[in-house]
């Protein structure tokens, strides 16, 4: 069943069609997985689906119902984490628990919510760290537990372990693993890391040059690609 639909979506800035007739359907409930070189529409693509953009021409379409001057209902539903995060300048705690506040949950409602956040993304006892005094993976896996507190229908990452260590790679995608299984939460993350969309996503969606060249299962799309950019991207052999 699907979340999200997108429909013959286009973004320009100017001049620059930097996203080309998009269509693309996004699964309640999976990982998808959007690779690229730099510049193919990764990021333009996730701010749409998050609703922090609007796309210039086409439809946006969430659990079967239009999205057209009804944003701040669905932006409810969704949150994004960038690839480099912004921290407030106080607790661990009080980063995690900013969304619920917001949202008016009681304080034993945010202990509970918070605990359980810290526990996914291995921070069990930094409640007190002053969080801009994190490294930068500490600070991501902080950022990736703000988004997971306040249980979102669709989660929407870019690049969440780019340029992080083995260890923090390791510790994010066990989080976003287990919020998929246990929350039926659904993800869309950019990646430059193909092995990172092949352990992760069950499905996997190709941007080039701003058009979606190709949408497949993952294993299928990585072991035999339909479009012939596709497999060159895949094996290294696409030069820009």
């Amino acid at each position: 069943m699907s979340l999200v639909e997108l429909r013959n979506i286009s973004k320009r800035y100017g001049n620059v069609l930097a996203l080309d007739k998009i269509n693309l359907e996004v699964r309640r409930g999976e990982i998808l997985a959007i690779i690229g070189n730099s510049g193919a529409g990764k990021t333009t693509l996730l701010r749409i689906l998050a609703m922090l953009e609007k796309q210039s021409e086409g439809e946006y379409y969430y659990d079967g119902i239009k999205v057209r001057g009804n944003e701040d209902y669905f932006r409810k539903k969704i949150t994004m984490v960038f690839q480099k995060p912004v921290m407030f300048n106080t607790s661990v705690y009080n980063n995690i628990a900013y969304g619920l506040k917001l949202r008016g949950y009681s304080k034993e409602e945010i202990n509970k919510k918070v605990r359980n956040a810290l526990r996914l993304v291995k921070l069990e006892g930094y409640e007190k760290y002053n969080a801009k005094r994190l490294s930068g993976g500490e600070q991501q896996r902080v950022a990736i537990a703000r988004a997971l507190v306040i249980d979102p229908e669709l989660l929407v990452m870019d690049e969440p372990t780019a340029n992080l260590d083995p260890t923090n790679v390791v510790i994010i995608e066990r989080a976003i693993k287990e919020i998929v299984e246990n929350n039926n939460t659904t993800v869309v993350l950019a990646t430059h890391n193909l092995f990172q969309a092949k352990r992760l996503s069950n499905r996997t969606a190709h941007l080039f040059n701003g058009r979606l060249i190709e949408v497949g299962e993952t294993r299928q799309l990585f072991e035999n690609p339909e479009n012939e950019i596709t497999k060159k991207f895949i094996t290294g052999e696409l030069y820009f």
